[in-house]
């Protein structure tokens, strides 16, 4: 293999060659189930196994209790735009946001599509 590079984008990162390995393993057969991981349906007794398991990894890992629940969520750092208005944001209440470029300008944006007061 050519000498591996480093990738310090936001994402996606780059992944250590065992971890490559075992995709390039379980890519034409998912843990012998004859599938792609990448065609195995989320209804699936294998896909329910591996969202099992990186729940509880995850859990192990920050040390949380079960007062806490484990979401994954696709949309990277951009869907947090619109997600922290909607979850934060009280009734009535202004939103204050500093300006300084690019991304809070994007934010800014997701808060008035929402309707937010945005000072």
């Amino acid at each position: 293999m050519e000498q591996r590079v480093h990738n310090f984008n936001p994402g996606p990162a780059t992944l250590p060659l065992p971890v490559l390995e075992e995709i390039k393993e379980n890519l034409l057969s998912f843990r012998g189930s004859g599938m792609s991981i990448t065609e195995v349906s989320h209804r699936s007794r294998e896909f329910d196994e591996v969202l099992t398991d990186a729940i509880e990894r995850t859990r192990r890992l920050l040390k949380l209790t079960d007062d806490y629940h484990v979401l994954f969520i696709q949309g990277g750092a951009s869907m947090q735009f619109c997600m922290i208005p909607m979850n934060l944001a009280l009734p009535g209440k202004p939103l204050n946001y500093l300006n300084t470029g690019t991304w809070s300008t994007k934010a800014i944006k997701e808060a008035q599509i929402q309707g937010k007061d945005v000072r």
